[in-house]
């Protein structure tokens, strides 16, 4: 079902709606086939294992993807989650279009999936609450990110999940001069986003080998931006917010809603950036948590965006430190290994890991025994539970509470 509800644009809506329709993003290639592997975070039962630790009570949910440009997100959206209800909005008519046919041609087109044209901002108008959240690479495009937040959170169900990717400041500099330098030399020509990829093009054809944005380019982000999609996403965009810690949790908060965690928690680890000084480490465990995510990326600002979760109160996370309550929660291998079955394989975070045998064998059982509960597979596997909480912190396993 494809439909359509535009709010009065502002100037800067549709400029962006100009880029799109123009330059459809992302430009990922169409396929005759469910897309291939998967992004953990777009998989329910993973991110509610992530963000709360257990298993999801149910898989009949209702999905919003938040911006879903050519549908590459709400295509594994339906295929990881195909009991659920999914509701994808854009403002971009072209962009939809592809979205429609990659969804049509992939065969993960089905009832429930349906495609909207809809300001992000209007999302109030969209009928009851959503379990799920997924806001990827929108929020900054906006004239006003905190609107657009906030109106995405009226729209969460209370324990939902909402997943966000916002650009970070730091490690797009070079993204930020060029853009500036691209509208000096279009002059009266900006707006014109075909004009603007080929005096973008011409800049860094143009410039020395050994020039700093150049290197960038190069080193970077010229595999990224081999296709005019791309580049013009990045150096031509007419709109856009880039974050740091500070301006990022400030937009947090004018959302009204839980931060979770980032969904790349080592980067935010202070042992990998100070681990080798006592001296640095105590005083930056005597700092707050946001100060101390201000350190890291300070120390570190290779980062390019922030990837993160909220959820809307209540909020509870199951440590399973009670070990009755561990013997009989139901156990099951979690979905997202690529690999399996093997010691060696990857993990949702597509991270190489080597299973030890103990381990392989128990997540072997979980697989032969659907429903079994962790008290009976522990008696056939030599795992004890300290190991398989482990399994289950590594987002190896997946527990469901005893009902």
């Amino acid at each position: 079902m494809l439909s359509s509800s535009m709010a009065a644009d502002s100037p800067q809506h549709q400029a962006v709606r100009s880029l799109y329709n123009a330059y459809p993003f992302p430009p990922e290639p169409l396929l005759s086939e469910p897309p291939p592997g998967y992004n953990w975070r777009w998989q329910w039962s993973a991110v509610h294992n992530f963000c709360k630790g257990t298993q999801a009570p149910s898989q009949r949910i209702r999905i919003l993807d938040a911006g879903c440009g050519t549908g590459v997100g709400t295509e594994y959206l339906a295929h990881l989650n195909p009991e659920a209800e999914i509701t994808a909005i854009d403002l971009s008519d072209g962009a939809l279009t592809v979205a429609r046919e990659r969804l049509d041609r992939s065969g993960v087109w089905r009832e429930g999936v349906t495609l909207q044209a809809l300001n992000l901002e209007r999302a109030e108008t969209l009928p009851g609450e959503f379990d799920y959240i997924n806001c990827v690479g929108v929020l900054h495009h906006l004239p006003d990110p905190q609107a657009g937040i906030q109106a995405l959170a009226k729209k969460l169900k209370p324990g939902g999940l909402f997943h966000v990717f916002v650009y970070a400041e730091l490690g797009r500099w070079e993204i930020q001069l060029v853009q500036k330098a691209i509208n000096l030399l279009q002059g009266e020509n900006r707006g014109d986003f075909r004009d603007g990829v080929a005096v973008g093009r011409e800049i860094f054809a143009t410039l020395p080998p050994d020039n700093r944005l150049a290197r960038r380019e190069r080193e970077r982000w010229s595999l990224e931006n081999h296709r005019d999609e791309s580049f013009a996403d990045m150096y031509v965009h007419p709109q856009e917010t880039d974050y740091n810690i500070d301006t990022l949790f400030e937009l947090i908060d004018a959302s009204g809603l839980e931060f979770i965690g980032f969904s790349n928690p080592d980067y935010w680890r202070l042992e990998r950036v100070l681990g080798s000084s006592p001296l640095l480490m105590e005083r930056a465990a005597a700092l707050s948590p946001l100060a101390q995510y201000r350190l890291i990326e300070l120390l570190d600002p290779e980062i390019t965006h922030y990837e993160f979760f909220l959820t809307k109160p209540p909020y509870q996370r199951e440590t399973w430190e009670d070990d009755e309550a561990l013997l009989q929660a139901g156990a099951e291998r979690h979905p997202c290994l690529t690999g399996w079955p093997s010691r060696s394989l990857f993990d949702y975070n597509y991270t190489p890991i080597e299973l030890t045998p103990e381990e392989f064998q128990f997540l072997q059982l979980c697989d032969a025994q659907p429903g079994a509960t962790v008290a009976a597979l522990s008696r056939q596997a030599p795992l004890n539970l300290d190991q398989i909480r482990q399994l289950q912190r590594r987002q190896l396993l997946i527990l469901s509470p005893k009902k």
